[in-house]
Protein backbone atom coordinates (compact mmCIF):
# COMPACT_ATOMS: atom_id res chain seq x y z
CA UNK A 1 0.00 0.00 0.00
CA UNK A 2 1.32 3.41 -0.96
CA UNK A 3 2.59 5.45 1.94
CA UNK A 4 0.58 8.65 1.96
CA UNK A 5 2.09 12.09 2.60
CA UNK A 6 0.36 14.07 5.27
CA UNK A 7 -2.69 15.90 3.92
CA UNK A 8 -1.92 19.56 3.42
CA UNK A 9 -5.18 20.52 1.70
CA UNK A 10 -8.87 19.78 2.20
CA UNK A 11 -10.01 16.14 2.14
CA UNK A 12 -9.66 14.26 -1.14
CA UNK A 13 -12.50 14.02 -3.60
CA UNK A 14 -15.34 12.01 -2.08
CA UNK A 15 -16.72 9.35 -4.41
CA UNK A 16 -19.11 6.44 -4.60
CA UNK A 17 -18.33 2.85 -3.68
CA UNK A 18 -19.82 0.45 -6.20
CA UNK A 19 -20.27 -3.31 -6.22
CA UNK A 20 -20.64 -5.05 -9.58
CA UNK A 21 -21.58 -8.74 -9.56
CA UNK A 22 -20.70 -11.12 -12.36
CA UNK A 23 -23.65 -13.30 -11.36
CA UNK A 24 -21.87 -16.67 -11.47
CA UNK A 25 -23.23 -18.91 -8.70
CA UNK A 26 -20.95 -20.93 -6.45
CA UNK A 27 -23.29 -23.85 -7.26
CA UNK A 28 -23.40 -24.69 -11.00
CA UNK A 29 -26.67 -26.48 -10.39
CA UNK A 30 -28.66 -23.34 -9.57
CA UNK A 31 -31.63 -22.61 -11.82
CA UNK A 32 -31.31 -20.07 -14.61
CA UNK A 33 -34.11 -18.07 -13.04
CA UNK A 34 -32.17 -17.69 -9.82
CA UNK A 35 -29.05 -16.70 -11.71
CA UNK A 36 -30.97 -13.86 -13.34
CA UNK A 37 -32.47 -12.46 -10.15
CA UNK A 38 -30.68 -9.30 -8.91
CA UNK A 39 -29.22 -9.24 -5.40
CA UNK A 40 -31.18 -7.69 -2.55
CA UNK A 41 -31.08 -3.91 -2.59
CA UNK A 42 -30.63 -3.66 -6.37
CA UNK A 43 -32.56 -0.95 -8.15
CA UNK A 44 -34.88 -2.09 -10.93
CA UNK A 45 -33.56 0.73 -13.09
CA UNK A 46 -30.81 -0.34 -15.45
CA UNK A 47 -28.01 1.77 -16.85
CA UNK A 48 -28.18 3.76 -20.06
CA UNK A 49 -29.57 2.10 -23.14
CA UNK A 50 -27.02 -0.19 -24.74
CA UNK A 51 -27.13 1.96 -27.88
CA UNK A 52 -26.06 5.04 -25.92
CA UNK A 53 -22.52 5.67 -24.60
CA UNK A 54 -22.11 5.70 -20.85
CA UNK A 55 -21.75 9.14 -19.31
CA UNK A 56 -18.33 9.96 -17.85
CA UNK A 57 -18.20 12.54 -15.06
CA UNK A 58 -16.64 13.24 -11.68
CA UNK A 59 -18.38 11.20 -9.00
CA UNK A 60 -20.47 13.57 -6.85
CA UNK A 61 -19.85 13.76 -3.12
CA UNK A 62 -23.51 12.93 -2.52
CA UNK A 63 -22.98 9.50 -4.12
CA UNK A 64 -20.72 8.25 -1.34
CA UNK A 65 -23.00 5.26 -0.63
CA UNK A 66 -24.33 4.60 -4.14
CA UNK A 67 -23.45 1.30 -5.77
CA UNK A 68 -24.23 -0.97 -8.72
CA UNK A 69 -24.52 -4.61 -9.69
CA UNK A 70 -23.68 -6.15 -13.06
CA UNK A 71 -24.18 -9.72 -14.19
CA UNK A 72 -22.05 -10.25 -17.30
CA UNK A 73 -23.02 -13.32 -19.29
CA UNK A 74 -26.66 -13.31 -18.19
CA UNK A 75 -29.82 -11.87 -19.71
CA UNK A 76 -30.39 -8.36 -18.37
CA UNK A 77 -26.91 -8.39 -16.88
CA UNK A 78 -26.23 -4.67 -17.30
CA UNK A 79 -24.90 -2.72 -14.31
CA UNK A 80 -27.53 -1.54 -11.82
CA UNK A 81 -27.41 0.42 -8.60
CA UNK A 82 -27.20 -1.47 -5.31
CA UNK A 83 -26.57 -0.79 -1.63
CA UNK A 84 -23.53 -3.09 -1.32
CA UNK A 85 -20.25 -1.53 -0.17
CA UNK A 86 -16.65 -2.55 0.50
CA UNK A 87 -16.38 -2.35 4.28
CA UNK A 88 -12.68 -3.29 4.40
CA UNK A 89 -9.92 -4.85 2.29
CA UNK A 90 -6.61 -6.58 3.06
CA UNK A 91 -4.17 -6.11 0.16
CA UNK A 92 -1.90 -8.92 1.42
CA UNK A 93 -4.52 -11.66 1.57
CA UNK A 94 -6.85 -10.05 -1.02
CA UNK A 95 -9.77 -10.60 1.33
CA UNK A 96 -12.62 -8.09 1.47
CA UNK A 97 -15.65 -7.62 3.67
CA UNK A 98 -18.81 -6.57 1.84
CA UNK A 99 -21.69 -4.92 3.68
CA UNK A 100 -24.96 -3.20 2.82
CA UNK A 101 -26.23 0.27 3.63
CA UNK A 102 -29.65 0.13 5.19
CA UNK A 103 -32.32 2.33 3.62
CA UNK A 104 -32.59 5.73 5.25
CA UNK A 105 -29.04 5.55 6.69
CA UNK A 106 -25.54 6.29 5.51
CA UNK A 107 -23.86 3.62 7.64
CA UNK A 108 -23.01 0.11 6.45
CA UNK A 109 -24.78 -2.78 8.13
CA UNK A 110 -24.03 -6.50 8.14
CA UNK A 111 -25.37 -8.41 5.15
CA UNK A 112 -27.28 -10.81 7.39
CA UNK A 113 -27.05 -13.36 10.13
CA UNK A 114 -23.61 -15.07 10.24
CA UNK A 115 -23.60 -18.33 8.27
CA UNK A 116 -21.14 -21.21 8.04
CA UNK A 117 -18.01 -20.56 6.01
CA UNK A 118 -18.39 -21.05 2.28
CA UNK A 119 -22.21 -20.81 2.24
CA UNK A 120 -24.25 -18.11 0.59
CA UNK A 121 -27.22 -16.39 2.19
CA UNK A 122 -30.05 -15.48 -0.23
CA UNK A 123 -29.23 -12.37 -2.28
CA UNK A 124 -25.65 -12.18 -0.99
CA UNK A 125 -22.20 -12.14 -2.52
CA UNK A 126 -21.30 -15.14 -4.68
CA UNK A 127 -18.27 -16.59 -6.43
CA UNK A 128 -17.82 -14.79 -9.76
CA UNK A 129 -19.10 -11.45 -8.51
CA UNK A 130 -17.02 -8.46 -9.60
CA UNK A 131 -16.17 -5.59 -7.24
CA UNK A 132 -15.46 -2.05 -8.37
CA UNK A 133 -15.01 0.31 -5.44
CA UNK A 134 -13.95 3.87 -4.82
CA UNK A 135 -11.16 4.30 -2.23
CA UNK A 136 -12.12 2.23 0.83
CA UNK A 137 -10.46 1.16 4.09
CA UNK A 138 -7.42 -0.90 3.09
CA UNK A 139 -7.79 0.09 -0.59
CA UNK A 140 -6.74 3.77 -0.85
CA UNK A 141 -6.35 3.48 -4.64
CA UNK A 142 -9.78 1.94 -5.11
CA UNK A 143 -10.50 -1.73 -5.76
CA UNK A 144 -11.24 -3.73 -8.91
CA UNK A 145 -11.48 -7.48 -8.18
CA UNK A 146 -13.57 -10.63 -8.65
CA UNK A 147 -14.81 -12.94 -5.89
CA UNK A 148 -13.17 -16.37 -5.99
CA UNK A 149 -14.51 -17.69 -2.68
CA UNK A 150 -17.18 -16.77 -0.15
CA UNK A 151 -15.57 -17.31 3.25
CA UNK A 152 -18.67 -16.58 5.32
CA UNK A 153 -20.76 -13.99 7.13
CA UNK A 154 -19.30 -11.85 9.92
CA UNK A 155 -20.62 -9.10 12.16
CA UNK A 156 -19.37 -6.55 9.60
CA UNK A 157 -20.63 -8.26 6.46
CA UNK A 158 -19.73 -11.02 4.02
CA UNK A 159 -16.04 -11.93 3.95
CA UNK A 160 -14.79 -12.98 0.51
CA UNK A 161 -11.55 -13.97 -1.19
CA UNK A 162 -10.80 -11.92 -4.30
CA UNK A 163 -8.46 -11.91 -7.32
CA UNK A 164 -7.54 -9.17 -9.83
CA UNK A 165 -9.76 -8.58 -12.85
CA UNK A 166 -10.05 -6.07 -15.69
CA UNK A 167 -12.45 -3.32 -16.73
CA UNK A 168 -13.83 -5.18 -19.72
CA UNK A 169 -15.56 -7.63 -17.36
CA UNK A 170 -17.68 -4.65 -16.24
CA UNK A 171 -17.98 -2.43 -19.29
CA UNK A 172 -18.37 -5.27 -21.80
CA UNK A 173 -19.75 -3.95 -25.09
CA UNK A 174 -20.52 -0.43 -23.79
CA UNK A 175 -18.82 2.74 -24.99
CA UNK A 176 -17.64 5.57 -22.75
CA UNK A 177 -15.62 8.71 -23.34
CA UNK A 178 -14.97 11.83 -21.31
CA UNK A 179 -12.53 14.35 -19.90
CA UNK A 180 -12.94 15.16 -16.21
CA UNK A 181 -11.19 18.04 -14.37
CA UNK A 182 -9.42 17.05 -11.15
CA UNK A 183 -10.55 18.99 -8.10
CA UNK A 184 -7.45 20.99 -7.04
CA UNK A 185 -8.55 20.70 -3.41
CA UNK A 186 -8.34 16.89 -3.58
CA UNK A 187 -4.54 16.70 -3.73
CA UNK A 188 -2.37 15.49 -0.88
CA UNK A 189 0.85 17.51 -0.84
CA UNK A 190 4.32 16.54 0.31
CA UNK A 191 6.71 19.49 0.44
CA UNK A 192 10.28 18.44 -0.33
CA UNK A 193 11.90 21.84 0.30
CA UNK A 194 11.26 24.36 3.10
CA UNK A 195 9.99 27.31 1.09
CA UNK A 196 7.22 25.69 -0.96
CA UNK A 197 3.72 27.19 -1.08
CA UNK A 198 0.61 25.56 -2.56
CA UNK A 199 -2.43 27.48 -3.77
CA UNK A 200 -5.69 26.55 -5.50
CA UNK A 201 -9.07 28.01 -6.32
CA UNK A 202 -12.46 26.41 -6.99
CA UNK A 203 -16.02 27.49 -7.59
CA UNK A 204 -17.88 29.12 -4.75
CA UNK A 205 -15.09 31.66 -4.27
CA UNK A 206 -13.08 29.06 -2.32
CA UNK A 207 -9.34 29.68 -2.22
CA UNK A 208 -6.37 28.15 -0.42
CA UNK A 209 -2.82 29.47 -0.27
CA UNK A 210 -0.86 32.59 0.63
CA UNK A 211 -2.92 35.75 0.84
CA UNK A 212 -2.92 37.69 -2.41
CA UNK A 213 -2.03 34.73 -4.63
CA UNK A 214 -4.24 34.72 -7.70
CA UNK A 215 -5.08 31.30 -9.12
CA UNK A 216 -7.61 30.62 -11.91
CA UNK A 217 -10.60 28.45 -11.01
CA UNK A 218 -9.76 24.76 -11.10
CA UNK A 219 -6.01 25.36 -11.09
CA UNK A 220 -3.30 24.24 -8.70
CA UNK A 221 -0.19 26.39 -8.17
CA UNK A 222 3.09 25.44 -6.47
CA UNK A 223 5.60 28.21 -5.65
CA UNK A 224 9.24 27.56 -4.75
CA UNK A 225 12.29 29.58 -3.78
CA UNK A 226 15.58 27.87 -2.96
CA UNK A 227 19.34 27.94 -3.27
CA UNK A 228 21.05 25.86 -5.94
CA UNK A 229 23.88 23.83 -4.45
CA UNK A 230 27.07 23.21 -6.38
CA UNK A 231 26.77 19.99 -8.35
CA UNK A 232 29.23 17.22 -7.52
CA UNK A 233 32.08 17.38 -10.03
CA UNK A 234 31.28 20.93 -11.13
CA UNK A 235 34.31 22.98 -12.26
CA UNK A 236 33.44 25.88 -9.94
CA UNK A 237 31.52 26.56 -6.75
CA UNK A 238 28.01 27.95 -7.08
CA UNK A 239 26.09 30.69 -5.38
CA UNK A 240 22.79 30.69 -7.24
CA UNK A 241 19.09 30.79 -6.41
CA UNK A 242 15.91 29.77 -8.18
CA UNK A 243 12.38 31.03 -7.64
CA UNK A 244 9.11 30.71 -9.47
CA UNK A 245 5.93 28.68 -9.76
CA UNK A 246 4.26 25.89 -11.71
CA UNK A 247 0.52 26.24 -12.27
CA UNK A 248 -1.51 23.44 -13.80
CA UNK A 249 -5.19 22.70 -14.36
CA UNK A 250 -5.12 18.89 -14.57
CA UNK A 251 -7.72 16.79 -16.36
CA UNK A 252 -8.07 13.03 -16.75
CA UNK A 253 -8.95 11.70 -20.22
CA UNK A 254 -10.71 8.32 -20.31
CA UNK A 255 -12.37 6.35 -23.07
CA UNK A 256 -13.46 2.77 -23.68
CA UNK A 257 -14.95 1.23 -26.82
CA UNK A 258 -16.54 -2.18 -26.39
CA UNK A 259 -16.46 -3.15 -30.06
CA UNK A 260 -14.45 -6.33 -29.51
CA UNK A 261 -16.63 -7.35 -26.58
CA UNK A 262 -19.92 -6.90 -28.44
CA UNK A 263 -19.19 -9.75 -30.82
CA UNK A 264 -18.54 -12.04 -27.88
CA UNK A 265 -21.78 -11.25 -26.00
CA UNK A 266 -23.70 -14.28 -27.28
CA UNK A 267 -20.93 -16.75 -26.51
CA UNK A 268 -20.34 -15.09 -23.15
CA UNK A 269 -23.96 -15.60 -22.18
CA UNK A 270 -23.87 -19.29 -23.11
CA UNK A 271 -20.47 -20.19 -21.72
CA UNK A 272 -20.16 -17.84 -18.75
CA UNK A 273 -16.75 -16.64 -19.99
CA UNK A 274 -15.61 -13.06 -19.55
CA UNK A 275 -15.58 -10.42 -22.28
CA UNK A 276 -12.90 -10.61 -24.95
CA UNK A 277 -11.56 -7.11 -24.36
CA UNK A 278 -12.33 -3.67 -25.76
CA UNK A 279 -12.03 -2.55 -29.35
CA UNK A 280 -10.55 0.77 -28.24
CA UNK A 281 -9.31 2.47 -25.07
CA UNK A 282 -7.52 5.62 -23.96
CA UNK A 283 -6.03 6.86 -20.69
CA UNK A 284 -4.15 10.10 -20.32
CA UNK A 285 -3.61 13.36 -18.50
CA UNK A 286 -3.95 16.83 -19.97
CA UNK A 287 -4.45 20.42 -18.93
CA UNK A 288 -3.47 24.07 -19.07
CA UNK A 289 0.05 25.00 -18.01
CA UNK A 290 1.64 28.20 -16.71
CA UNK A 291 5.14 28.56 -15.29
CA UNK A 292 7.26 31.52 -14.30
CA UNK A 293 10.75 31.23 -12.92
CA UNK A 294 14.04 33.01 -12.41
CA UNK A 295 17.61 31.72 -11.99
CA UNK A 296 20.23 34.10 -10.65
CA UNK A 297 23.86 33.70 -9.67
CA UNK A 298 26.91 31.68 -10.59
CA UNK A 299 25.66 28.32 -11.80
CA UNK A 300 28.45 25.85 -11.18
CA UNK A 301 26.70 22.86 -12.74
CA UNK A 302 27.75 19.85 -14.79
CA UNK A 303 26.91 18.59 -18.26
CA UNK A 304 24.65 15.99 -16.66
CA UNK A 305 21.36 17.59 -15.55
CA UNK A 306 20.83 17.94 -11.80
CA UNK A 307 17.16 17.55 -10.85
CA UNK A 308 15.78 19.12 -7.66
CA UNK A 309 12.22 17.90 -6.85
CA UNK A 310 10.44 20.37 -4.59
CA UNK A 311 6.88 19.00 -4.22
CA UNK A 312 4.94 15.75 -4.69
CA UNK A 313 1.17 15.76 -5.09
CA UNK A 314 -1.32 12.88 -5.18
CA UNK A 315 -5.04 12.59 -5.84
CA UNK A 316 -7.50 9.74 -6.45
CA UNK A 317 -10.31 11.26 -8.53
CA UNK A 318 -13.20 8.90 -9.17
CA UNK A 319 -14.81 8.91 -12.60
CA UNK A 320 -18.44 7.85 -12.66
CA UNK A 321 -18.68 5.79 -15.88
CA UNK A 322 -22.41 5.08 -15.98
CA UNK A 323 -22.91 3.32 -12.61
CA UNK A 324 -19.28 2.17 -12.44
CA UNK A 325 -16.63 4.01 -10.37
CA UNK A 326 -13.34 4.12 -12.25
CA UNK A 327 -10.68 5.21 -9.75
CA UNK A 328 -7.83 7.19 -11.28
CA UNK A 329 -4.55 7.59 -9.37
CA UNK A 330 -2.78 10.83 -10.29
CA UNK A 331 0.69 11.87 -9.08
CA UNK A 332 2.56 15.09 -9.87
CA UNK A 333 6.20 15.76 -8.98
CA UNK A 334 7.32 19.36 -9.53
CA UNK A 335 11.04 19.93 -10.02
CA UNK A 336 13.76 22.31 -11.11
CA UNK A 337 16.57 21.03 -13.33
CA UNK A 338 19.87 22.67 -14.26
CA UNK A 339 22.89 21.69 -16.32
CA UNK A 340 25.90 23.55 -17.71
CA UNK A 341 29.59 23.50 -18.42
CA UNK A 342 32.27 25.89 -17.32
CA UNK A 343 31.84 28.74 -14.92
CA UNK A 344 28.69 30.60 -15.96
CA UNK A 345 26.96 33.45 -14.16
CA UNK A 346 23.35 33.98 -15.16
CA UNK A 347 20.36 36.20 -14.47
CA UNK A 348 17.45 34.57 -16.33
CA UNK A 349 13.68 34.96 -16.20
CA UNK A 350 11.05 33.24 -18.33
CA UNK A 351 7.25 32.95 -18.46
CA UNK A 352 5.49 30.14 -20.34
CA UNK A 353 1.82 29.42 -21.02
CA UNK A 354 0.19 26.63 -22.97
CA UNK A 355 -1.30 23.17 -22.70
CA UNK A 356 -0.26 19.53 -22.85
CA UNK A 357 -1.67 16.04 -23.39
CA UNK A 358 0.04 12.72 -22.76
CA UNK A 359 -1.32 9.21 -22.67
CA UNK A 360 -1.80 5.88 -24.36
CA UNK A 361 -4.43 4.87 -26.91
CA UNK A 362 -5.42 1.32 -27.85
CA UNK A 363 -6.79 -0.10 -31.09
CA UNK A 364 -7.16 -3.73 -32.10
CA UNK A 365 -4.93 -3.24 -35.16
CA UNK A 366 -2.05 -1.22 -33.68
CA UNK A 367 -2.28 -2.16 -30.01
CA UNK A 368 -1.12 0.50 -27.54
CA UNK A 369 0.42 3.63 -29.05
CA UNK A 370 1.53 6.89 -27.41
CA UNK A 371 -0.16 10.29 -27.46
CA UNK A 372 2.19 13.20 -26.91
CA UNK A 373 1.18 16.85 -27.49
CA UNK A 374 2.11 20.27 -26.12
CA UNK A 375 1.75 23.86 -27.25
CA UNK A 376 3.62 26.62 -25.41
CA UNK A 377 4.12 30.36 -25.89
CA UNK A 378 6.90 32.28 -24.13
CA UNK A 379 6.51 35.80 -22.81
CA UNK A 380 9.29 38.44 -22.78
CA UNK A 381 12.54 37.08 -21.34
CA UNK A 382 15.33 38.88 -19.54
CA UNK A 383 18.73 37.21 -19.54
CA UNK A 384 22.27 38.00 -18.61
CA UNK A 385 25.06 35.48 -19.24
CA UNK A 386 28.61 36.24 -18.14
CA UNK A 387 31.77 34.29 -19.03
CA UNK A 388 32.02 31.65 -21.73
CA UNK A 389 30.07 28.41 -21.40
CA UNK A 390 26.50 27.20 -21.49
CA UNK A 391 23.60 26.70 -19.13
CA UNK A 392 20.19 25.03 -19.38
CA UNK A 393 17.46 25.39 -16.77
CA UNK A 394 13.96 23.90 -16.66
CA UNK A 395 11.02 24.15 -14.29
CA UNK A 396 8.86 21.11 -14.98
CA UNK A 397 6.55 18.41 -13.68
CA UNK A 398 6.36 14.65 -13.97
CA UNK A 399 2.84 13.20 -14.01
CA UNK A 400 1.81 9.58 -13.57
CA UNK A 401 -1.73 8.33 -14.10
CA UNK A 402 -3.12 4.86 -13.44
CA UNK A 403 -6.28 2.95 -12.52
CA UNK A 404 -7.01 1.24 -9.20
CA UNK A 405 -3.33 1.46 -8.13
CA UNK A 406 -1.94 0.07 -11.41
CA UNK A 407 0.40 2.61 -13.03
CA UNK A 408 -0.47 3.25 -16.67
CA UNK A 409 1.18 6.37 -18.08
CA UNK A 410 4.16 8.49 -17.02
CA UNK A 411 4.66 11.90 -18.66
CA UNK A 412 7.43 14.44 -18.04
CA UNK A 413 6.84 18.01 -19.22
CA UNK A 414 9.92 20.24 -19.00
CA UNK A 415 9.81 23.76 -20.48
CA UNK A 416 13.36 25.15 -20.46
CA UNK A 417 15.67 28.04 -21.30
CA UNK A 418 19.11 27.41 -22.80
CA UNK A 419 21.89 29.95 -23.17
CA UNK A 420 25.30 29.78 -24.84
CA UNK A 421 28.04 32.39 -24.62
CA UNK A 422 31.64 32.93 -25.64
CA UNK A 423 33.03 35.89 -23.75
CA UNK A 424 30.93 38.29 -21.73
CA UNK A 425 27.31 38.92 -22.74
CA UNK A 426 24.40 40.91 -21.35
CA UNK A 427 21.12 40.90 -23.34
CA UNK A 428 17.56 42.10 -22.81
CA UNK A 429 15.08 40.55 -25.28
CA UNK A 430 11.33 41.32 -25.38
CA UNK A 431 10.31 38.16 -27.22
CA UNK A 432 7.61 38.49 -29.86
CA UNK A 433 7.55 42.28 -29.74
CA UNK A 434 9.80 42.77 -32.77
CA UNK A 435 12.01 45.09 -30.73
CA UNK A 436 15.73 44.76 -31.31
CA UNK A 437 17.64 43.25 -28.38
CA UNK A 438 19.80 45.51 -26.23
CA UNK A 439 23.16 43.74 -26.16
CA UNK A 440 26.44 44.57 -24.45
CA UNK A 441 28.88 41.80 -25.27
CA UNK A 442 32.38 40.82 -26.20
CA UNK A 443 32.07 37.62 -28.19
CA UNK A 444 29.02 35.72 -29.40
CA UNK A 445 25.85 34.59 -27.68
CA UNK A 446 22.58 32.77 -28.31
CA UNK A 447 19.45 32.21 -26.27
CA UNK A 448 16.87 29.45 -26.87
CA UNK A 449 13.52 28.57 -25.39
CA UNK A 450 12.11 25.06 -25.63
CA UNK A 451 10.23 22.18 -24.11
CA UNK A 452 10.63 18.44 -23.79
CA UNK A 453 7.71 16.07 -23.27
CA UNK A 454 8.58 12.41 -22.70
CA UNK A 455 7.33 9.37 -20.80
CA UNK A 456 6.31 5.72 -21.01
CA UNK A 457 3.28 3.45 -21.30
CA UNK A 458 3.34 0.75 -18.65
CA UNK A 459 2.41 -2.94 -18.72
CA UNK A 460 -0.40 -2.28 -16.22
CA UNK A 461 -2.48 -0.61 -18.95
CA UNK A 462 -3.74 -4.16 -19.58
CA UNK A 463 -6.22 -3.38 -16.77
CA UNK A 464 -8.59 -2.34 -19.58
CA UNK A 465 -8.69 -5.99 -20.65
CA UNK A 466 -6.39 -5.41 -23.62
CA UNK A 467 -3.47 -7.73 -24.47
CA UNK A 468 -0.62 -7.44 -21.95
CA UNK A 469 2.14 -5.02 -22.91
CA UNK A 470 5.32 -7.10 -22.90
CA UNK A 471 7.54 -4.17 -21.93
CA UNK A 472 7.26 -0.45 -21.24
CA UNK A 473 6.62 1.55 -24.43
CA UNK A 474 8.36 4.96 -24.64
CA UNK A 475 6.04 7.84 -25.43
CA UNK A 476 8.80 9.22 -27.59
CA UNK A 477 10.27 12.63 -26.90
CA UNK A 478 8.39 15.65 -28.14
CA UNK A 479 11.14 18.25 -28.51
CA UNK A 480 10.59 21.84 -29.56
CA UNK A 481 13.16 24.61 -29.41
CA UNK A 482 13.02 28.13 -30.72
CA UNK A 483 15.68 30.83 -30.86
CA UNK A 484 14.88 33.83 -28.75
CA UNK A 485 17.87 35.97 -29.69
CA UNK A 486 21.53 35.85 -30.75
CA UNK A 487 24.31 38.23 -31.67
CA UNK A 488 27.99 39.00 -32.11
CA UNK A 489 30.27 41.87 -31.18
Amino acid sequence: MRKRPSRALVPALAASALFLAAGCSADPGQSSAAARTPDAGVSATSTANSDQPLAVAAAPAAAATSSAVARPGTAGGKARKTSLKVKSYDSHTRRAVISTVAKGTSSPSPTGTPTPAGTRAPGRTAVGDVIASAPAPGAPDGLLAKVTKVIGETADGTEVQTAPTTLDTLLGGDDAKGTVPVDPASFDVERLLPDVKVSWAKTGDIHSGPEGTKVPLGSLRVDVATKVATAEGAPASADASVSGFVQVKPEVDFSYGGGASTAATASTASTGSTASGPGAAYLGVSGDWTSQWALKGRAGATAKPVRLPFAKLHADPVLQVGPIPVVVNLDLTCYFEISGDGRVTVDVEQDLKGDFKAGGTFGTAAGWTPVNESHMDSSPVRTSVTTGGSVKAALGAQATVGLYGALGVTADLAPYLRGEAAGTVTATTPVGSGTKSDVAASGSWALYGGLDLSGTLQIQLAIFGTPVIQHAIPLGTLHREWKLADGKM
